[in-house]
Formats: structure tokens, C-alpha cells, sequence
């Protein structure tokens, strides 16, 4: 047994960060274009901040990152002024920007890796076939945790959310222009990395101290950063950060996940302070509830609890959304919770997609138009 002390730095409780990956599409075909280091070099210029906007593995993508916030407000805020310096760089070189969980007719084989970055190469390096599969989009929402041994229990008790979140953000359902069948398909196909997918059962800060130790003595990872787990505490930021969403695609809805997120995580911690212990499920009933949200999306019939309760997850969702409503209303975030509701009726991304390419027989450029355009007008 290999023991090491990882140290989770304190932060103010309920502070968020955002991390918004985004694709860039050319002009006149819709398919991804290789332009994101002349892009990130021309925002990085005018912004003078080299945090804000950074590359991802590959060349094709903008990541996008806020600072830290305790409103979501101010984190949309800020993100919409980062994306538009993003558009403003891009229009120059004949690239738009968008977002989904996956390119609607793009190739794999066809994108090139971000060049000079060792982190990105050994990655492939090692992932080979599956590595190179990874033609995908997420959002990443951090929530600041004041507690070292909150962590893991909030971590436990967030994994019966998987689904909510899932089914809400769901955008990728094609894949190299066909339509899967699946609402994410994203979260199937990252959960092929060897450390993708959900986390295991961690009840104590040393269970996970043990777990990255056993992983990084073996060579599985080099550090946290590659656990790519669906949620996974961030000892840097002394954060939960959440992984589950897909590339999420207007401004609005990273909002309502963002609010969704933070109040969860809220709501949680206050009831450790109170003295309670958090509900956890079954293992094999979370795996399942997020096999469902990634096929069905807002039809997903999910499991609630651990007795094996199921609801349809919009209804459990409505609900949830009433239930956090005095939690939102003390972080100031009610108008970006209730947003879920619109969702509701909106139908989530990947329906619109859907909708979009039935309308135009099938024509998937016009869906990625759709894509720009909604992005676009959502800020």
C-alpha cells in the first residue's frame, strides 16, 4: 500500500468556475476547422489574460474558462464577453463558433491533435484508436467546497444526479453523420478512456488518497488532472467539479445547469453542517440511470432511489427545481434555476437537432447552422 497526502485547498463554499468547450465550424461547409491556435493567439492579445481562453486536444476547439464567481450570473456574464472576443477572432479566418457533445457529420481521422503539448500526446499515445475517438464537447461546472472531508460525501450523493444532468445537457446524437439513436452518445463513447466514466465508491478523503496512489504507482495516471471521471473532487481549486454535461449549446442552458449544480452542492453541505448523512445509490442502479438519460434524454424513466423508485426525469426534475428554490434564492440564482422549466418545454439540444434535420431531409449542415445560430443569439 502506497500511501500520499493530497492536499484539497479550502475555498469559499458555493463559488463556481466554468469550463465551456467549444468547436469551431468553417464558414462555408459547417465542418470543424482546425483553427483554434490562431484564434486563442488573436483573444489572448486582445484580452491580455492568457486563463480565460485556452487549447484542448484538439485543434479544432476553444476552451473557454470563467474565473471565479458566487453568482451565475456573473458567471454567464463573463463568459459571454470571452465567447464574443472568441467570435469576433474567428470571423477573420472564416470559422464560426458552436457548441453540442458531438460534431453532427465531422470525422475523426480528420482533425489533427494540438501540436508541442506532451499532455495531449501521451494521452494518445496511449489511447490510440479510442483516444482519437474522442471528437467531443463538455462543460465543466466547479463548485467550491470549505471542507476537505465534505468531498467525497457530496460526491457520493451528486452520482443519483448524473441523469438530470445528462438528460438536460444530452446534444450528440450523431455521430460521423449518423444519427445513433442515442440522445448523448458523447457519454458512451468517453467512458472508453481508461479512467472515463463514473467514479468508484469513495467514502473518506483517504480512500481517495489511496485510489490515486494505487493509480499513479501503477502508471495509470501521472496525476489527478487524468482522472477522467463524470465527477471528481479538483484538490488545486478545493472544488467538486461536475463532468457530466455535454457540450451544452446557448448561454441559457449553461446557465440553468451551472444553478442546477451549485445548489445541489449547497443544499448538500448544509445538511453535512446540520449533521446528517448524505442518501447514496447503488452503483449499478447509477450506471444504469445513466445508460437511460444517454439513450432517451428527457424520456429517460429513471431510478430515484436506493428502494428503486422510478419517475420520468423532466417530472423529477420540475420538482427538484421547487425543492432547491430557497437554496436558489439565497445564492441569488432562482431565474437561472427555473430555466430548467423552459428547458422542459424547449426540448433539450439534442431534440432540436433532431427536429432540425427532419425538416431538412436530413441535410446535417443545416443542423450545424442551427447550432451557430442558437449559439450565437443565446449570448
Amino acid at each position: 500500500m502506497y500511501s500520499m497526502d493530497i492536499r484539497f485547498t479550502e475555498s469559499p463554499p458555493s463559488t463556481i468556475g466554468v469550463e465551456w468547450e467549444l468547436p469551431l465550424v468553417d464558414l462555408s461547409t459547417g465542418d470543424l476547422a482546425p483553427r483554434a491556435p490562431a484564434v486563442i493567439a488573436a483573444v489572448h492579445e486582445r484580452l491580455g489574460d492568457r486563463e480565460r481562453v485556452t487549447e484542448e486536444l484538439l485543434t479544432n476547439t476553444v476552451e473557454v474558462v470563467s474565473s471565479v464567481h458566487s453568482r451565475v450570473r456573473d458567471a454567464t456574464s463573463e463568459l459571454s464577453g470571452i465567447i464574443g472576443e472568441v467570435i469576433d477572432a474567428a470571423e477573420p479566418l472564416d470559422a464560426q463558433v458552436m457548441c453540442s457533445g458531438t460534431h453532427p457529420f465531422a470525422v475523426w481521422d480528420q482533425q489533427e491533435i494540438t501540436p508541442d503539448s506532451e499532455h495531449y500526446t501521451t494521452l494518445i499515445d496511449r489511447t490510440r484508436w479510442w483516444g482519437r475517438q474522442m471528437l467531443i464537447w463538455g462543460v465543466h461546472v466547479h463548485v467550491g467546497i470549505d471542507d476537505r472531508d465534505k468531498a467525497l460525501p457530496i460526491l457520493g450523493a451528486m452520482l443519483a444526479y448524473v441523469p438530470h444532468l445528462q438528460a438536460f445537457t444530452a446534444s450528440s446524437p450523431f455521430w460521423a453523420g449518423i444519427d445513433t439513436g442515442y440522445a448523448s452518445n458523447r457519454a458512451l463513447m468517453f467512458q472508453q478512456l481508461p479512467t472515463g466514466g463514473l467514479p468508484p465508491a469513495l467514502g473518506a478523503w483517504a480512500n481517495f488518497e489511496e485510489v490515486v496512489s494505487d493509480l499513479t504507482h501503477t502508471g495509470v495516471i501521472d496525476s489527478v488532472k487524468d482522472l477522467r471521471w463524470d465527477i471528481r473532487p479538483s484538490p488545486k481549486w478545493g472544488t467538486l467539479e461536475n463532468r457530466v454535461s455535454d457540450g451544452i449549446s446557448t448561454l441559457h442552458e449553461v446557465g440553468a445547469v451551472t444553478a442546477l449544480v451549485q445548489c445541489l452542492v449547497t443544499a448538500m453541505s448544509d445538511r453535512l453542517d446540520a449533521g446528517e448523512t448524505l442518501p447514496t445509490m447503488q452503483p449499478w442502479f447509477i450506471r444504469e440511470n445513466k445508460w437511460r438519460a444517454a439513450r432517451y434524454g428527457m424520456e429517460a424513466e429513471i431510478i430515484t432511489n436506493a428502494a428503486g423508485d422510478e419517475r420520468l426525469v423532466t417530472d423529477e426534475v420540475h420538482d427538484l427545481v421547487q425543492r432547491l428554490h430557497p437554496v436558489a434564492e439565497r445564492l441569488g440564482c432562482q431565474q437561472e434555476l427555473h430555466h430548467l422549466n423552459t428547458m422542459i418545454a424547449n426540448g433539450a439540444s439534442y431534440q432540436r437537432q433532431l427536429r432540425v434535420a427532419q425538416e431538412h431531409g436530413g441535410d446535417l449542415r443545416e443542423v450545424v447552422r442551427h447550432l451557430v445560430t442558437e449559439f450565437r443569439e443565446s449570448l
